[in-house]
This record gives structure tokens, C-alpha cells and sequence, in this order.
């Protein structure tokens, strides 16, 4: 079956009685050529074990499992299971876990599906749930590469500075090196969504980009910076941290020879690094 045919997508969801959920963001892709790139940009290979979030029907799965050594997808939608029970029979190397990812221990996930295989992700994600799942992916150290499809804007903003930079983005490029790799037109997908999508790609790094003394610290300045977007980077961090002196902070920006007028998004993550360190003592 042509998991990207239109007809076949119909009849397929027809004879399970699916009905699409707006709420999970549920737009299945009808260009085959998609999930092959896609797959073929996440590198996996038999030494993989992949991990996908939200698998739809299964085209991206398919895909996968030619690659793989493994792959596990998490499906929230229970009503899709029969589905992919059918769509995925041919491929011993799948399996589906019925689950929500936020409330998953992906840790003891990794360890318990993919011994002996580098544990990555490759997944086309629901927009609403980009940013908090990124994080969770982010965090989750055994995670060598993270390769989604998300909308654009969420792709860009995540992969290069913007003018809507934000903590996330910092925190990425704290802890992996990110790449925007190609667009995704609305009318590749049904149903259509209102937006344009693009895939990007994480590759965790070695080491942090840069050195500092305490990273939960670090990680919570990066964020504090950002708590109130359109104030200075000295009201935000008195907002972030209630029990640091307010003059202190602002001595502390100064030291790094940053303006005492300036906010978040102008920083660089070195200069991150110097006014955490700089708090901190």
C-alpha cells in the first residue's frame, strides 16, 4: 500500500472509521517523496534505533524501518493503533507504543528498546506540541541527532537567530549543532494545513558550546533573560530571580560589558556563560 496516495489514505481511514483530531494536529503526508528525504536525512542505519513521535498512518515508519535497526513509535491517538496494526505488519524491526511522550520516561525508554543501537529521533511533529517536546528530546542526553518536521517559522527560529530568538534556541545550540534543511509545501499533506512546514535537524555535540561552572544555573539565566520579553535583561532576571539583589544584577550585566539597557534576544551564548558566572559569584 502507497501510504502517500490520496485514495489509499481515504479508503484506509474510511474502513478503520478514523476521524481526524484537530487538537493533535493530525495532517498526513501525500508526497511519498517527503518521508524518503526526510528518512534519509535523520541517517539512520542499521546501527540506529530510532524513536518516533506521532506516526500518523506510518509513511515516515515505513521509511524508518528500511534504515533501522529499530523503531519505536509513540502514537497518543488511539483510535490510529488498528491502523498502523495494518499499515506496519510487514515490518518486524516496528514497534508502537501507545502513549503520551510528555509523560513517557524516555531514558528508561532507550534503555529498555534500543540496547546496543545509537538511540536517535526522527519524527514529524504536531505544531502544538514543538516546543515542549523539543525540550524533552533536548534534555534526553542518550539522543544523538533529532531530525522533525515542524512549521517553518518554529524550524527557523530554532535554527538561526531571529527577531522572536528565544530560550530554546539557546539552550539547542548550548548542547547541539542545529541545521535547517529543506521546506515542506501545505499542499504535500491532507489535510492541508494553513502553514508552511520545514525539516531541521540537531546533532548532539561532543561537548557543551561553552564552558560553564553550573549548567542548571546557566540554563535557568538563558531562561530568565527571556521571562519578560519586552523589559531590560536587569528587570527579567529580578523577575526570574526573587532572591537576587536588583543592584547586584545590573553590576553583574555591567561587568560583562553589556549596556544596562539591554535585553535578552541581543545576547550571545558566551555572553550567557560570562553573566552566569558573573551571578553566581
Amino acid at each position: 500500500m502507497n501510504l502517500c496516495d490520496l485514495r489509499a489514505i481515504q479508503d484506509l481511514l474510511e474502513r478503520h472509521g478514523f476521524r481526524f483530531s484537530k487538537s493533535m494536529g493530525q495532517n498526513f503526508l501525500i508526497d511519498e517523496s517527503i518521508p524518503q528525504d526526510i528518512a534519509a536525512s535523520s541517517r539512520a542505519d542499521k546501527t540506529c534505533g530510532v524513536l518516533e513521535i506521532g506516526p500518523g498512518i506510518g509513511p515516515l515508519t515505513a521509511q524508518l524501518a528500511q534504515r533501522a535497526g529499530k523503531v519505536v513509535s509513540i502514537e497518543l491517538d488511539k483510535t490510529l493503533l488498528p491502523v498502523l496494526q495494518e499499515t506496519m505488519a510487514d515490518y518486524e524491526n516496528v514497534e508502537i507504543v501507545s502513549a503520551d511522550v510528555m509523560k513517557l520516561d524516555l531514558d528508561a525508554l532507550i534503555r529498555e528498546k534500543f540496547e546496543g543501537l545509537t538511540p536517535i529521533v526522527c519524527a514529524n511533529l504536531p505544531y502544538n506540541i514543538t516546543t515542549p517536546v523539543m525540550t524533552k528530546l533536548m534534555e534526553t542526553a542518550a539522543l544523538q541527532s533529532i531530525t522533525v518536521l515542524v512549521q517553518k517559522e518554529a524550524a527557523k527560529r530554532l535554527t538561526s537567530v531571529t527577531k522572536d530568538v528565544g530560550p530554546l534556541y539557546w539552550q539547542l545550540q548550548y548542547r547541539m549543532e542545529t541545521e535547517y534543511l529543506f521546506d515542506v509545501p501545505a499542499d504535500r499533506f491532507y489535510p492541508q494545513p494553513k502553514v508552511t512546514s520545514a525539516v531541521m535537524r540537531c546533532v548532539r555535540r561532543t561537548k557543551p558550546a561553552v564552558e560553564v561552572e553550573d549548567e542548571k544555573f546557566f540554563l535557568k539565566v538563558i531562561h530568565g533573560a527571556f521571562l519578560l520579553r519586552r523589559k531590560t535583561l536587569v528587570n527579567s532576571l529580578s523577575s526570574a530571580f526573587s532572591k537576587l539583589d536588583k543592584a547586584a544584577i545590573a553590576a553583574a550585566i555591567e561587568h560583562c560589558g553589556l549596556p544596562p539597557t539591554v535585553r535578552g534576544e541581543a545576547l550571545a551564548l558566551n555572553d550567557f556563560a560570562a553573566l552566569a558566572k558573573a551571578l553566581k559569584g
